[in-house]
């Protein structure tokens, strides 16, 4: 991690309801000194490096896959990961609560919590696909603090932290690069973006997006890169818009801090800034309001 960090060359910026984003309105959601998150920030990542080790020990072997009571499949990897994070952060961060895809909700009254996702992307990393990761993100008081995507098999990482900044890493162990400071982009024009999505039929389907397909019909470009990938395009400003629906909290937790503080902006497709609506609209912030009024039908 680069302790210099940057100054930052975005504003915080008023949208056109009047939501504030960017990333100076980003650090002003910080609930804690810096080092604090720095320490946060730093057990995360550590986290992360033993996640990206038992992740590729299973990528592209023979691996056990089971289904859950939701008709989910899960790895045996996935909940290899959750119990190591699980077990650091009891020896680490006895006090603080954790909310986790395998195994639920530890010590719910805590101020502080962590989101695990031990694997986003859990159907790639069965099929081979490397657009697989770990995200990692931690809440005090219920606003989002510091969050960290490792994408193990594309040796790709990214991390923020409130008033930080958004990171990008690419390489791992010895061969990993500088850290470089990203934001998003600052196209502001409907017909220049590029709008990514997770599953389409899933949002048609969903009822949450009945102008989906007329969106996509006057954007410059669409693809369907989902999960995790997506929102590091948007932190990156390799595209405007990224929509999901069907996603959980520990899914969106550490890309909401990732997209924030690179000056974008989430909610969900009813405008609602949360992560546990079940749904996700994370943008540029210049375009934000354009595309809610879009996918509802306006």
């Amino acid at each position: 991690m680069n302790d210099q960090a940057p100054a930052t060359s975005l504003g915080g910026t008023a949208g056109t309801t009047g939501t504030a984003f960017g990333p100076d309105w980003s650090a002003g959601l910080r609930r804690g000194s810096e080092a604090e998150l720095r320490a946060w920030l730093e057990f995360a990542l550590g986290a992360c490096n033993l996640a990206d080790e038992l992740a590729l020990r299973h990528y592209r072997r023979d691996m056990v896959i089971s289904t859950k009571p939701d008709h989910t499949y899960v790895t045996e990897a996935d909940r290899a990961i959750e119990t190591a994070i699980r077990d650091r952060l009891a020896d680490r961060f006895p006090d603080h609560a954790i909310t986790g895809e395998e195994f639920g909700v530890d010590a719910a009254g805590a101020s502080v919590r962590w989101y695990i996702d031990p694997i986003d992307g859990t159907h790639n990393f069965m099929r081979g696909v490397p657009l697989f990761g770990t995200l990692l993100a931690v809440e005090r008081d219920g606003e989002l603090q510091v969050g960290v995507l490792s994408a193990p098999a594309i040796a790709e990482r990214w991390y923020a932290w409130r008033g930080g900044g958004a990171w990008a890493i690419h390489g791992v162990g010895r061969d990993a690069g500088r850290p470089r400071r990203i934001e998003v982009s600052r196209i502001g024009a409907l017909a220049d973006t590029q709008v990514l999505y997770g599953s389409a039929q899933d949002i048609a389907a969903s009822g949450k997006a009945p102008g989906f397909l007329g969106l996509l019909g006057d954007v410059w470009r669409d693809r369907g890169f989902g999960d995790f990938w997506g929102y590091s395009l948007i932190a990156e400003g390799a595209a405007e818009a990224m929509i999901e629906v069907d996603l959980s909290a520990w899914d969106l937790a550490a890309p909401t801090v990732l997209v924030e503080e690179a000056g974008g902006r989430v909610t969900d497709l009813a405008g609602t800034r949360s992560i546990h609506n079940r749904s996700a609209l994370a943008s540029n912030g210049r375009l934000h309001d354009q595309f809610l009024r879009r996918l509802r039908g306006g």
